[in-house]
């Protein structure tokens, strides 16, 4: 990232930080423009609820997703993501279901609740910025099934093979891991983007929310 973009992120941030920016309405939808003819498009439509089918994956979307921020920290559409992740549970026979939580933009706290709501025991977190957690209903907040911790390195391949390892897991079987990139640069080069990326995504986090559905369409 150059020193233009940064100042402008940063400016940005500061913008909204001093405005004091209200999150948008739950209750509203959310149409993210991602390019000529494509669009995220999102409502919340009550209260999340636990489900009962065996055969599907839910998926937790953070505070921002799609809204606030429409890429990831390299500048992959969130349209895209969200079209791989969920190529890959489909390719396994499967269905999804999305929520979005308010009252935390941990990932893994919210691949969990996401485990914690599917009928099939497994979820999903997927935070603005990228990083992606699948999780198991039975397993302890802090741990997980597979870990993407490094958002700088996640392709859209690797998200489709997310979706797929999902889905293999809600029909209790065990898939290689994700193969997970290394990259010893990452950490410094996105530091700062990821610092302010995380102040836009936590500016909208309310604690009197309940975790809601979400209808996705991609447009």
């Amino acid at each position: 990232m150059d020193e233009k973009t940064l100042r402008r992120i940063i400016e940005e941030v500061l913008n909204e930080v001093a405005a004091g920016a209200p999150a948008a309405s739950p209750a509203v939808a959310v149409a993210a423009p991602l390019g000529p003819g494509k669009q995220l498009v999102m409502a919340e439509t009550g209260p999340a609820q636990r489900g009962t089918d065996p055969r599907e994956v839910v998926i937790a979307l953070s505070p921002a997703f799609g809204g606030k921020m429409t890429q990831t920290i390299t500048g992959i559409p969130l349209a895209d993501v969200v079209k791989e992740v969920t190529a890959g549970i489909e390719e396994e026979g499967l269905k999804f279901r999305f929520i979005r939580l308010h009252r935390t933009a941990d990932v893994g706290f919210m691949a969990h609740e996401a485990a914690k709501l599917s009928g099939s025991g497994i979820g999903i977190g997927i935070q603005s910025r990228g990083t992606t957690v699948i999780h198991q209903r039975d397993l302890p907040p802090l741990s997980n099934l597979e870990l993407f911790s490094q958002a700088p390195l996640i392709d859209l391949p690797t998200f489709r093979a997310i979706g797929k390892n999902a889905a293999k897991y809600a029909k209790n079987e065990s898939p290689t891991p994700v193969p997970v990139k290394n990259d010893q640069m990452a950490r410094p080069k996105y530091q700062a983007k990821a610092a302010l990326l995380h102040i836009k995504e936590t500016q909208l986090l309310d604690p009197s929310v309940k975790t809601q559905e979400l209808k996705v369409e991609v447009r």
